[in-house]
């Protein structure tokens, strides 16, 4: 064990409280144009730590036109051991609604061992513990047990267009023998977690048109076709009261998970009711019958709306027939769905239920594949036995319910594993209000992935 590294990241436990907070004061909202800026001033303040660690052919690394960039680094002087390529993204979600925060959102606030901010820890907190963990070494030995590859991007909260060009254009340069994913979540507190598997996603937005301009709705209610209606007409078409999702084709590749896989998750602390009042604070679950939450949740295809916009909105009121009006609409996949077939699956469908008067427009916003990771590669099982040996108990495996598509780029273009380390909690609050990362999980992150680095070098 190489005793002065983990004796440095003690040693510097306030030093990289002050980082990270400095990390999260930059609002780095990458679906706000207004926020360019301050994608800018994240990606630098990146390069500058990990110039300053000692990381060699630091770079920021530009893509095309209204693309965040990239930033890469590396250290290349352990022969003849493996090399990770690690990831990690630094752009947030917006903050919005604002007055649910307890905390400004980007004035970091530490309370009961937890500090709150947008990206605390998607994915901002678990990526700075990356750098941290290689940066013991490097202080303390003046060296690696193993070759290392950062690539960091800006764009994984708006589809990763950036990353997913570079990542299959350029396996020469990021080529590696394991590639390491801090950007998921342990399935409880005090229990290590490795996720084996996330969904895949189509996200789209449908645009429903109808009259050449907005209409009163006293003069022309009754023979205008309304886009807000045909909207919701359109939603309900597509998936059922029951939970099924009504786009013809839409389940005939979902690859089960195996006998072995259910009976482990039935191994796993979950109790439905404390998961609806605690994570999910609602009054009912729902979703497909004859399936655990888990397997709604981490195995089987869904399809969410996440937002309607047309018409008017403002306080008080003006009667007014919307000539346009937009949907966010997301599915989630499964292994093998297949993201082209299912985005030709539902335009079809969509087209096919569209109500009279009306005109559909479809825009893909981004789309990747679902991956499973196999637990018996020995790259997984070195990341197991380190998060043993620093959380004092059994590793478990999950999948999770999210999507990642850089995970299947690596795994697609570079042909080789993604370890997904995760020590987020259930209740942080990813892309909510009063976003938090509990700290001693922060900390013992860093000693995780040290001795994960450490075990891939022997």
């Amino acid at each position: 064990m190489a005793t002065a590294t983990f004796e440095y990241y003690h040693a510097n436990r306030d030093k990289f409280l002050e980082g990270f907070k400095d990390f999260l004061r930059i609002p780095s909202i990458s679906t706000l144009a207004e926020h360019k800026a301050d994608i800018r001033r994240a990606a630098e303040f990146l390069a500058a730590e990990l110039r300053g660690m000692g990381m060699e052919g630091v770079e920021i690394l530009e893509g095309k036109e209204g693309q965040h960039p990239l930033v890469y680094a590396e250290w290349l002087k352990a022969d003849g051991k493996p090399t990770l390529l690690i990831y990690g993204h630094y752009d947030v979600q917006p903050p919005d609604p604002l007055e649910e925060w307890i905390s400004p959102p980007f004035e970091p606030d530490i309370r009961n061992d937890n500090i709150y901010a947008r990206g605390a820890v998607d994915d901002k907190g678990q990526t700075y513990l990356l750098l941290k963990a290689v940066e013991g070494f490097l202080k303390a030995e003046g060296k690696l047990p193993i070759n290392v590859k950062f690539l960091i991007e800006g764009e994984e909260e708006v589809g990763g267009e950036h990353i997913e060009q570079y990542v299959c254009s350029r396996p020469e340069r990021l080529q590696a023998t394991a590639a390491l994913v801090c950007d998921t979540e342990m399935f409880a507190p005090e229990l290590p977690t490795i996720t084996t598997g996330i969904r895949g996603l189509v996200y789209t937005e449908l645009e429903a048109r109808a009259a050449k301009q907005d209409l009163h709705s006293g003069v022309y209610g009754g023979a205008a076709a309304n886009p807000m209606q045909a909207l919701a007409e359109i939603v309900t078409g597509l998936k059922g009261p029951d939970g099924k999702i009504r786009i013809p084709g839409f389940y005939k590749r979902v690859k089960k998970p195996s006998k072995a896989e259910l009976a482990a998750w039935k191994k796993l602390p979950f109790n439905e009711k404390k998961y609806l009042k605690n994570e999910i604070g609602g009054t009912a679950l729902t979703g497909e019958k004859g399936y655990s939450v888990l397997e709604r949740t981490w195995a089987r295809p869904t399809l969410e709306v996440h937002g309607f916009r047309g018409g008017f909105t403002g306080e008080g009121a003006k009667t007014v027939i919307p000539a346009v009006s937009t949907a966010k609409i997301s599915m989630r996949l499964v292994p093998d769905m297949n993201p082209k077939e299912v985005y030709k699956q539902y335009t079809s469908y969509v087209k096919k239920i569209t109500p009279k008067g009306i005109t559909t427009k479809i825009r893909l916003l981004s789309s990747a594949p679902a991956t499973v990771v196999s637990t018996e590669s020995p790259f997984v099982a070195d990341a197991a036995q380190a998060m043993e040996q620093v959380f004092h108990k059994k590793t478990v495996y999950m999948r999770s319910g999210g999507s990642i598509p850089v995970v299947g780029q690596i795994q697609d273009c570079l042909k080789i594993p993604c370890v997904m380390m995760g020590f987020g909690l259930p209740d942080d609050n990813l892309h909510a209000p009063n976003e938090k990362f509990h700290l001693p999980n922060f900390y013992r992150g860093i000693e995780a992935v040290g001795r994960y680095l450490e075990l891939l070098g022997q």
